[in-house]
């Protein structure tokens, strides 16, 4: 396209925000068709033109100059109407990559209608996994859209729906549900509020899934290496159905309490969790990770249950290789871990996407060796895989010993 055209079609988005501007090129006169429109834009500060001050309309512009003028555009959009705003977050989602190259996010922009962004990911997956003792192909896929609802600069509400299906079989396979819906408010600068169905995660490699919480968390930030959280509610996963948790009730309630933070190579966290009186449960723990290098660390989680009989006790450590960045093609990330783990310990499910933790419903206790690799392959699509072997579980005649999982993961 040629540029004196882009800028006409920018003029007219734009209209109505500056009065008739003086002409600030030499190649532009007064008889020009577009010398309005250039005008306009130049004392807005929107287009800019050549060092011998020229600007050179019958030149096609390109992607890179064209993206100039959209950042320029942003950084005044409290200057347009509703409708100039919605074309100019198109725009900002067109040029995306040229606008992350000029260091100008666009994030926030993408896929927003009024005050509310949209966000998600995808799974497909196949994993080899055990029922009544035998082992079974399993494949299928999963959806999560979350919606990002600002009310206020201190309040937003936030909701991920999910979506399953098993694509072996069709009976009782698929289900829709409300992941998560909750309303977060932040007083001042160093208190937030979550009330309602959230997400939450404790330790630093997932020993402890990242359950769903119904009810009430307020977390006090200091700074990054000081951020202190206590909450009270019903965990999902941690109601003993699954034979993991303990002998707690359905919908059994629990008090916790966290300290994370991270400070040069070091990240760490402190946690406590304190059912009621049948739940049997108070679990004392926490987990640090430690960078030895750009990009080799190691991590570790160490979890006791003082109120279970026997006071069980679950750890976790391994080493870890590169970053993987779902916006970097190529970037990738392997792990190896050693998990031990005595039933009762453990509350829920582990994070990884296949875990000899399940046969916790079994057995008194469990070890085995987990490896993991996530890469790039694409902008925004990542493939994982996994393998647990050498796994040992006590108490079962069950062979674990072939657990793998392969899938690819989509961000959007």
């Amino acid at each position: 396209m040629k540029k004196i055209l882009a800028i006409a079609a920018v003029a007219a988005l734009t209209a109505g925000v500056s009065a008739y501007a003086a002409n600030p090129f030499s190649d532009v006169s007064t008889s020009d068709w577009a010398y309005q429109a250039v005008s306009q834009l130049s004392d807005q500060g929107i287009v800019e033109g050549y060092p011998d001050g020229t600007f050179r309309g019958q030149r096609n512009i390109t992607r890179y100059e064209l993206a100039q003028i959209i950042a320029r555009l942003m950084a005044n959009e409290d200057q347009f109407n509703a409708e100039q705003r919605a074309t100019i977050d198109k725009l900002a989602g067109e040029y995306a990559d040229e606008l992350d190259n000029l260091g100008v996010r666009v994030s926030n922009l993408e896929a927003k209608v009024g005050n509310i962004s949209w966000s998600g990911n995808a799974r497909m997956r196949w994993n080899q996994d055990y029922e009544n003792g035998n082992a079974v192909d399993k494949f299928n896929g999963r959806m999560r859209i979350n919606a990002h609802a600002q009310v206020n600069d201190s309040t937003y509400v936030e909701g991920l729906l999910r979506a399953e299906t098993d694509f072996k079989s069709d009976e009782g396979k698929d289900n829709v549900d409300m992941q998560r819906l909750y309303v977060h408010h932040d007083f001042g600068s160093h208190v937030g509020v979550n009330v309602g169905k959230y997400a939450e995660f404790f330790g630093q490699t997932g020993m402890f899934f990242d359950s769903d919480v119904k009810g009430a968390e307020m977390t006090y930030t200091a700074n990054d290496a000081f951020s202190l959280t206590a909450g009270y509610g019903r965990f999902n996963d941690w109601n003993g159905e699954k034979g993991l948790a303990s002998t707690a009730t359905a919908n059994a309630e629990y008090g916790y309490a966290q300290i994370n933070g991270a400070a040069g190579r070091f990240a760490y966290s402190l946690d406590y969790i304190k059912g009621n009186d049948d739940s049997k449960v108070e679990v004392y723990g926490g987990g640090l990770t430690i960078g030895l290098t750009d990009k080799l660390d190691v991590f570790g989680d160490y979890f006791k249950n003082t109120d279970a009989q026997g006071d069980p006790d679950a750890w976790t450590a391994g080493l870890g290789f590169g970053h993987q960045d779902d916006a970097r093609v190529g970037s990738f990330r392997v792990s190896v871990a050693r998990v031990d783990a005595e039933k009762h310990a453990v509350l829920g499910g582990y994070t990884y996407d296949v875990s000899a933790l399940d046969a916790l419903s079994n057995a008194s206790r469990v070890k085995f060796w987990n490896a993991a690799a996530d890469v790039t392959v694409a902008k925004n699509v990542r493939l994982h895989g996994e393998y647990d072997w050498n796994v040992k579980a006590d108490g079962t005649t069950v062979d674990y010993d072939d657990l793998a999982t392969v899938s690819l993961n989509y961000v959007f």
